[in-house]
């Protein structure tokens, strides 16, 4: 990056902050603060183990430093400005989920936009929400975009803020179905009564919540899928798994069709093939409903976060909180798009053009020098992509 080019991005960054109020996390005195500044060279030195106290006013510093990237503590410390981990004295940590676009494998880099790309986040960040709320409870929980590839998720409900990092790694083996056994799925019952001899085992799949849950709506919607079916079809169907031959096959088709009432409500002891097949939706249910997130960023309770508010140095796009009713219109590409760098143009050289989606319209970026709207430039600019030209 040209001297020209971080001078004039420095300077737009502190146009924002003078325009901006910065809203800090709670207890924002007992977290470590960092930045990485505008500094010559290809390295990023990050200024860290500061508090807030160092720091002085919260806006104030932005507009003073208008650093490149601002940070704040998952952990929470007696001393958040001691130079070394141990003599901070740790108290509490948030519990943070990080969501990578460039992670996730539903990504192909190279071939997906920047806009593709922030919407497959978008949809992980739904599976994440689905487990954060619907399978811990969780309540107080903080959305934000983080500027950059995708999403962040701050928790802060009292009883995981003392978690260690342990206990934190249960948490991020259960949202991406680590190790996740289809018998833990499974409850077992004995059924005795009238016409029975001897007491007979009935397994139930649990379908109120949890990953019993996941696994049984992809298998009942497979099942109905078969029901759909003319014979032929669905018994070819079923014998693309492996190890399901014709017979086997034959057999779970007539105990699907004999017991879908059984079935939806859990019961895989209908026939033994049925519950042979169910088995194998557990991976399923994983590899399409998992969470990919970030596994360090939620175990380490020292980590640092994007400040919300702030502006990433690498996109020159907001860090956006984002309220949970408002999630599902929320655009990255508009919405975290300062109105700061809107109404104006600047002039900038394109090193590398190609199509662009931001502001709400496609953009067709040709390289060289030319005039573009601001916030085209300035994102342009901070990925490294154009240079600022003189006026």
């Amino acid at each position: 990056m040209e001297e020209r080019t971080r001078a004039y991005l420095r300077g737009r960054f502190r146009d924002y902050y003078r325009r901006t109020t910065i809203t800090p996390p709670p207890a924002a005195n007992e977290r470590e603060w960092g930045y990485i500044p505008w500094t010559e060279g290809p390295g990023t030195t990050m200024v860290r183990h500061r508090s807030l106290l160092e720091l002085g006013a919260l806006e104030d510093f932005l507009e003073r430093k208008r650093p490149q990237h601002v940070y704040f503590s998952a952990g929470r410390y007696t001393d958040p400005g001691a130079s070394s981990m141990s003599e901070k004295e740790w108290r509490s940590s948030d519990l943070v989920f990080d969501l990578d676009a460039d992670h996730l494998p539903s990504v192909t880099l190279g071939e997906d936009s920047y806009a593709e790309m922030l919407a497959k986040c978008k949809d992980a960040l739904g599976r994440l929400l689905d487990f954060l709320e619907d399978d811990f409870a969780f309540e107080d929980l903080e959305i934000v975009f983080s500027g950059g590839r995708g999403y962040h998720v701050h928790v802060r409900d009292d009883g995981v803020r003392h978690l260690d990092r342990e206990h934190r790694r249960e948490i991020v083996d259960y949202v991406r179905g680590i190790g996740l056994e289809y018998d833990e799925l499974i409850e077992t019952e004995t059924v005795s009564g009238l016409g029975r001899k001897t007491p007979t085992e009935r397994r139930t799949l649990k379908i109120d919540g949890g990953w019993g849950r996941r696994t049984h709506r992809y298998f009942m919607a497979f099942v109905d899928e078969l029901l759909e079916m003319d014979e032929e079809d669905a018994l070819a169907r079923l014998q693309e798994f492996d190890g399901i031959g014709e017979g086997k096959a034959t057999a779970t088709l007539n105990a699907a069709r004999n017991n879908r009432e059984g079935i939806e409500s859990g019961n895989v002891t209908v026939h033994t093939a049925i519950s042979q097949l169910a088995e194998r939706f557990a991976d399923t249910a994983v590899e399409r409903d998992n969470a990919p997130i970030d596994e360090p960023v939620t175990t380490d309770t020292n980590r640092l976060i994007r400040l919300p508010g702030s502006l990433h140095g690498g996109s020159a796009l907001a860090v956006r909180r984002i309220d949970r009713d408002d999630l599902a219109d929320f655009d990255p590409m508009v919405d975290a798009v300062p109105e700061t760098f809107v109404g104006h143009e600047i002039t900038v050289d394109v090193d590398r053009g190609g199509e662009l989606e931001l502001g709400g319209e496609p953009i067709t970026i040709s390289e060289g020098a030319q005039t573009l709207p601001e916030y085209v430039a300035m994102f342009l600019m901070a990925r490294g992509r154009a240079e600022k030209e003189k006026e």
